[in-house]
């Protein structure tokens, strides 16, 4: 009896562990479908991989919609520090004010890019590639300045460039 359910339970935890081979195989097929179309794939990869609804997911729609989630959260950080950046730095509080504006607006697309992200991965794709106009901005109105506020908005900037990046791979990626 002890040796039926000893071989059951081995029967289970290798049951187990390829179906955990299997999604872990899908995922990182998602992954990499949508860092294919990234410029930085290493980057693109590294950070897909450690962001587990990124690993986790089950398909490419998935993937994509975790990717977005990810853009509307690095965003939120970004405006964040903007705002806060406003208040400790009164010389430059209008230009940090909207710079947080920006960053809204990027959140604003990536949430709409988002809901269409399933109908349409070409306006999906255009809503993210707009956003491009709003870092434009953020570095015209802050990157002249070698204060710590701004250096710190400016690199967040660049970062966000990154996500806008990954953000439009995955659009790319369910397929226009």
């Amino acid at each position: 009896m002890a040796s039926s359910s000893s071989s059951y339970g081995s029967v289970l935890v290798s049951l187990a562990l390829v179906l955990q081979f299997f999604l872990a195989s899908a995922s990182t097929q998602y992954i990499d479908a949508i860092c294919q179309h990234v410029p930085d794939k290493v980057f693109c990869v590294q950070t897909l991989n450690g962001f587990p609804p990124a690993t986790s997911a089950t398909t490419m729609f998935k993937a994509a919609q975790a990717v977005l989630r990810l853009g509307i959260s690095y965003a939120a950080k970004s405006a964040a520090a903007s705002a806060k950046a406003a208040t400790e730095n009164p010389n430059l509080k209008k230009q940090f004010e909207r710079c947080q504006g920006e960053f809204a607006t990027i959140i604003g697309n990536l949430k709409n890019a988002a809901s269409e992200l399933k109908e349409d991965a070409q306006a999906a794709s255009y809503d993210i590639m707009i956003c491009m106009d709003s870092t434009t901005i953020v570095r015209n109105l802050v990157g002249q300045y070698s204060d710590k506020d701004s250096k710190n908005v400016i690199i967040m900037t660049s970062m966000m460039d990154k996500f806008l990046e990954i953000d439009n791979g995955a659009a790319i990626a369910v397929g226009w």
